[in-house]
């Protein structure tokens, strides 16, 4: 059998990334094929020259950098997250945080209508609602309305709700809208999770829910229903006299560390569907 043969090594002429041309054709004088000719680099526009590979220089100085010093003067207005639920008496938008990190507890003395006006604006900030009460009928269209055809909003028997699952990526506003006197809740106090209680009335248990209850909202209360809710979310006594002359879409939110009367301006879409506000369903 005859011995294989081999074609000898190119010589890279100490250049690892490329090889010369074959023939020789690619260097004239010493210049490389690619590299303008001199009367090309002198006719050419002045400014500077594109680097093969690339581009053109960078700026030689750092004017953008800021010293470490310099960045505790940086600073960038952010206002309230959360779900807006109205204007306040100076005409500003009301934000209401209704999904926290830490379980939260709320409690509204008011109608129906609030509170599925605040379960629809929760579902547009991309929160799941899960409703538990006594009349699943008057919620239904509600729940097949929101979330444009997705399953945004579930309504569920009294007791017959399940664990919902929530977290930082899909937090929950469950609504437990059962009368005056609502069982006990099942579902167990988690993260990303708030629970909002429909009191159409106070009944006798009302004033230990309101007490324990991180926020109150207040639509508009009798005069006995006014002085019970001052004393027990100590407020002053001429914001308690405000409660029994409410509008219907007048609310006042309150917790143990202020308080806020708000204004609730249904859209059109939204008074489409639930109709004009109102105290009682």
């Amino acid at each position: 059998m005859a011995s294989p043969t081999y074609q000898p090594r190119v010589n890279t002429s100490g250049n690892g990334w490329r090889n010369p041309p074959v023939g020789g054709g690619g260097v004239s004088g010493g210049r490389l094929s690619h590299q303008p000719r001199p009367d090309e680099e002198q006719s050419g526009p002045t400014g500077p020259k594109p680097r093969p590979g690339f581009g053109l220089r960078g700026p030689r100085r750092s004017p953008h950098v800021l010293t470490a010093e310099s960045l505790a003067s940086l600073t960038l207005p952010v206002g309230d997250d959360g779900v807006i639920i109205g204007i306040d008496p100076q005409n500003q938008p009301a934000v209401l945080s209704l999904l926290r990190p830490s379980p939260m507890e709320i409690a509204l003395v008011g109608s129906m209508w609030m509170a599925q006006v605040l379960a629809l604006r929760t579902v547009a900030t991309g929160a799941r609602v899960a409703v538990e009460t006594a009349r699943p009928p008057a919620w239904g269209q509600m729940a097949q309305a929101a979330g444009g055809g997705q399953q945004c909003v579930s309504v569920h028997d009294v007791r017959q709700i399940a664990p919902q699952g929530p977290s930082v990526s899909s937090p929950v506003l469950v609504v437990r809208d059962m009368g005056a006197r609502p069982p006990r809740n099942q579902l167990a106090p988690s993260p990303w999770q708030s629970v909002l209680t429909v009191l159409p009335f106070l009944g006798p248990r009302s004033p230990q829910m309101l007490s324990r209850a991180d926020l109150v909202g207040l639509q508009r209360l009798s005069p006995e229903e006014a002085e019970v809710v001052t004393r027990i979310m100590r407020l002053p006594e001429q914001v308690g006299a405000v409660l029994p002359t409410l509008s219907d879409n007048a609310m006042l939110w309150c917790s143990r560390d202020g308080h806020q009367f708000v204004m609730t301006q249904p859209t059109e879409a939204e008074t489409n569907l639930l109709g004009g506000p109102r105290r009682m369903d």
